[in-house]
């Protein structure tokens, strides 16, 4: 018998838009390099690996080159898999023991709500080469603002029209020391705040349709700037998710939707 797989769009209340992320509940550890190597398979920005411990799970992230930290969209997917399989009761919280310590899902209604730390960024010089691959062949682009935080730098730009249209050197955007790289600006699409796009080809994935963990920067960020404690964000991928975000003190609040559209088995 082989074990489970269920793939999962996270951020997302349709099928085929938000963050795909593939969820493997296994009942006792398996080997690191064995998970890598599904993770390689899935090919997917993020596959996520659960056992049960100490009242809740042990989970671990994976994308197709390399373990991560925190992972905010597989985390949500975990979550969901957890509730529609009846692992876990629908009153019940979902409890994640992670390298980024306690982690915690509720359903909201149609809405999961994760809680996750906040990871600030602070001013930072922009290291060699970053604008000019972010303005890929065409012009430089200039920064409004720059900063790093635990993982990532951010970059904030002028325009959400900026923001949408960047079509960056992917290979250059690699060379930067960092996981990824958070372009952001306010949003002038109704009903959104602020807007983003994640880059992280250091780590196997050179766009991430939508990206978590990089709101645990983005919500202290913006909610200094616009003086607003909860805001709804939207990350402008191709696939598009939105997430609603709420900062409270040195956690944050990510809330997003999530569907099952791929279940399988693992035959190896």
């Amino acid at each position: 018998m082989g074990l489970r797989i269920v793939q999962v769009d996270a951020f997302a209340s349709r099928p085929f838009t938000g963050n795909p992320a593939a969820v493997c509940i296994l009942p006792v550890p398996q080997d690191e390099r064995w998970m890598q190597d599904v993770a390689r398979e899935m090919n997917l920005a993020e596959t996520a690996f659960l056992y049960p411990e100490n009242e809740g799970y042990r989970l671990r992230w994976f994308t197709p080159t390399v373990e991560v930290a925190l992972c905010g969209h597989a985390t949500l997917a975990s979550a969901h898999v957890l509730w529609e399989e009846g692992r876990l009761p629908a009153g019940r919280q979902a409890r994640f023991h992670t390298q980024s310590g306690l982690l915690t899902a509720d359903r909201r209604d149609e809405w999961i709500e994760l809680d996750f730390p906040a990871t600030p960024s602070a001013p930072a010089v922009p290291p060699p080469g970053l604008t000019a691959a972010l303005g890929g062949s065409g012009a430089g682009i200039t920064p409004r603002w720059v900063g790093r935080s635990k993982f990532d730098y951010l970059v904030e730009l002028d325009s959400e029209q900026t923001v949408r249209a960047l079509a960056p050197d992917i290979a250059a955007l690699e060379q930067v020391e960092a996981r990824g790289i958070i372009v952001t600006s306010q949003a002038t699409t109704a009903g959104y705040d602020f807007v983003s796009r994640f880059f992280a080809p250091r780590t196997g994935v050179p766009e991430d349709p939508v990206t978590g963990s990089a709101h645990c920067a983005l919500t202290p960020f913006w909610s200094e700037r616009l003086g607003r404690a909860e805001m709804t964000a939207y990350q402008a991928s191709p696939r598009g998710g939105v997430i609603r975000v709420r900062l409270a003190g040195d956690r944050v609040k990510l809330a997003g939707q999530a569907v099952t559209v791929l279940r399988g088995e693992l035959l190896s």
